[in-house]
């Protein structure tokens, strides 16, 4: 009994996920990404707040929508508060510098 040998498979190349932002990113100062952050983290709880009301009138017909919404703008709002900290902190360093 012969084993064929194995044909070698050229790999794919993974897709560039994020690429088109990237490329923008640059074109964009900081404060106007902090402002987008900031406006999506609004945008979250807003979404998250229209579907705990559809949930409270019984419109809501899938559960699971509004734990992910609420579970998202939770996680959005951790995620800026630890940036905020750190930010604090790395101001409170630069100030403690001695010249």
């Amino acid at each position: 009994m012969t084993i064929p040998p194995i044909s070698p498979v050229a790999p794919t190349p993974l897709p560039q996920v994020n690429a088109p932002a990237a490329a923008s990113s640059s074109d964009r100062s900081f404060g106007e990404m902090i402002g987008e952050a900031l406006d999506s983290v609004s945008s979250a709880h807003s979404a998250a707040d229209d579907l705990a009301v559809q949930a409270a009138t019984g419109d809501l017909t899938a559960v699971h929508d509004y734990t992910i919404a609420a579970t998202e703008a939770q996680l959005l709002t951790q995620l800026t508060v630890e940036v905020r900290n750190r930010a604090v902190e790395a101001f409170n360093d630069i100030m403690r510098m001695q010249v």
